[in-house]
Parts: structure tokens; sequence; C-alpha cells
């Protein structure tokens, strides 16, 4: 079963993040992903980056995800 470590590992290895947290049962996670590459991308585009950085394992081992996703700027301002 997936850890919200690895999950966190998983996403930190293909998207620089600011500030990433992770929670999740091992089926269904939540994650708080902060990323200067979200600047000036909609929030569907934030979220397929995300899912970009996941690969085949959206489809396989992650079967829930939310996702809050900000950046730098958006995290400092609250």
């Amino acid at each position: 079963m997936l850890t919200p470590e690895q999950l966190r590992s998983y996403i930190e290895e293909r998207l620089h993040c600011d500030e990433l947290r992770v929670t999740g049962d091992g089926e269904h996670f939540e994650a708080l992903i902060v990323s200067g590459a979200f600047r000036g991308k909609s929030r569907v585009q934030r979220h397929q980056l995300v899912y970009a950085a996941l690969g085949d394992r959206m489809r396989g081992e992650i079967h829930a995800l939310s996702m809050r996703t900000l950046t730098p700027e958006e995290a400092a301002n609250g």
C-alpha cells in the first residue's frame, strides 16, 4: 500500500516544490503543493503538471488525490 511519504517523494522527483504536504490512508490522499512552476497556470494546468509528475502511478497505485496547488506568492498571501 502506498504511503503519504512515498507519494510525496514521487511528486518531488519531477516537480520542484517550495512546500509539499501529503496526508492519506493509502487509497485517498490530500496534498498541498506550492511550486513556482504553477505561476501563470490555471488550476487545471497546475493539476496536469502534478499528474504528469506522477505518470502511470495515477492509473494504478493512486486511487484518489485531492490537491491544493499554489504559487509561492499565493501561499505567502494566505
